[in-house]
């Protein structure tokens, strides 16, 4: 389904003006249905391009609001559903069915046809369920989906935890983070996509989006190094940035 014109975002590169890092490439929307309508798009057509090359698209979401949006967009794409493998980023520790679940929501959200592949959050063992997701995922994403914290956390790596300085492990369990804690990719698990998608909403966004699109370490989000990356926001998460 292609997107009128006056629908599509602005795109536009952000770097900091040194050196080697990659620019973000940023686009943005004026409201938030332009927001899912457009990442619905791209998402789309890294599927396609992804079964056509080698018959399957290994897509990792993250939770949130506003992925629920993007996948209510996509359901009206003619995209290959059942060559999808969808992946968790990250998910809490909470009984299945549980409303605070990802799994919940990203069920509800998708058709019939996905191949999803949960967090197994409800093993008495973590860390071992941990590790057995790992050995489910791919040797590279197609796509991974990320989401942004106002305080800059993304996937469930948050500031101050531990998982933050893992480097041996795909998947880790986080401590206490708002009452819960999650099991989530880590930075290297993150390396592995092919691309990364963001999905930014909201003008509590701008202060960690404007770190994001820099590059900034100092925030856990400002620390995905994946060196492809496309940033979709909407209007108030961006306002009065130079991007």
């Amino acid at each position: 389904m292609p997107v009128p014109a006056e629908a599509r975002p602005r795109a536009t590169c952000y770097t900091r003006g040194a050196v080697t890092d990659p620019a973000i490439d940023l686009r943005i929307a004026d409201d938030a249905g332009t927001l899912a309508t457009t990442a619905a798009t791209f998402v789309a057509q890294r599927a396609r391009e992804a079964v056509e090359g080698r018959g399957r698209f290994g897509f990792a979401v993250s939770g949130g609001r506003t992925p629920w949006a993007m996948f209510g967009a996509l359901r009206r794409f003619d995209v290959p559903w059942s060559s999808f493998d969808v992946y968790q980023v990250d998910e809490r520790i909470a009984p299945a069915g549980d409303q605070t679940r990802n799994l919940t929501h990203l069920l509800a959200a998708l058709p019939e046809g996905p191949d999803v592949h949960p967090m197994p959050v409800e093993d008495a063992d973590l860390d071992a369920a941990a590790a057995r997701y790992a050995d489910e995922l791919p040797p590279r994403f197609d796509l991974i989906h990320l989401g942004l914290g106002s305080d800059g956390h993304t996937a469930s790596l948050v500031p101050g935890d531990e998982v933050l300085d893992v480097t041996d492990r795909l998947v880790a369990v986080t401590g206490t983070y708002q009452g819960e804690r999650r099991m989530t990719l880590t930075y290297p698990a993150l390396e592995r996509a092919v691309k990364v998608m963001w999905l930014v909403e909201g003008i509590d966004k701008r202060g960690a989006l404007r770190r994001v699109l820099e590059r900034d370490p100092s925030i856990p989000a400002g620390r995905v190094s994946a060196p492809s990356q496309v940033v979709f926001a909407d209007r108030s998460a961006v306002r009065n940035q130079s991007a």
